[in-house]
């Protein structure tokens, strides 16, 4: 499905994943650079995404950087992904037990030239590997970042297969040590609403 509110200057399209949506965002151009409408709460909840956020994260990476597959369980975070610059290839996977798509993922080139947008809902793991010789991400969170709460996926289990654009450069010890999904118990996971 695919909707565009009309006087929003958004779009937005369901990915194969329940509750993902990639938004197409306006950008304005001009002899100075350009500007950009991050989020608007009343444009985006008329164009149907009604979310309220609770924290703003950004961060800089360079080339070959792979950050992910992170989500929180309890206290389950949603996540609007935007590219400020450069560009990344941004993955979610299903990690919701009972979902009709668990263990699958769904990935997009984020980029500011593209000036899109990836609605990760709450339940996924995300995580991107950076294209360009650096990037800066900005992402809206639905809840605060709680330790407790932190979990990790294999950015590489081979049953979930992500179809990374190729390998990465670098990676953190925690994300490489993060175990597979089929590791994990049922009750260490978000469920399926």
């Amino acid at each position: 499905m695919s909707a565009v509110a009309a006087n929003t200057g958004i779009s937005i399209t369901d990915a194969p994943l329940p509750g993902v949506r990639v938004i197409g965002t306006t950008r304005f151009d001009d002899e100075r650079g350009w500007f950009a409408e991050l989020w608007n709460a009343d444009r985006y909840r008329a164009a149907g995404l009604d979310i309220a956020f609770a924290q703003a994260n950004v961060s800089f990476s360079r080339r070959g950087v792979l950050r992910g597959m992170h989500f929180q369980w309890p206290n389950a975070q949603g996540k609007l992904i935007s590219v400020v610059s450069g560009s990344v290839f941004d993955v979610c996977i299903d990690v919701r037990v009972g979902s009709p798509t668990f263990g699958r993922w769904f990935g997009r080139v984020l980029s500011a030239e593209n000036h899109q947008q990836l609605w990760v809902p709450e339940g996924l793991a995300h995580g991107f590997l950076v294209l360009s010789d650096t990037a800066l991400v900005h992402y809206n969170c639905t809840v605060p970042y709680d330790a407790g709460s932190d979990r990790a996926i294999a950015w590489n289990d081979a049953d979930v297969a992500v179809g990374w654009p190729h390998p990465p450069r670098t990676v953190s010890p925690k994300d490489a040590a993060a175990p597979r999904l089929a590791e994990l118990r049922p009750d260490s996971l978000p469920h399926f609403a």
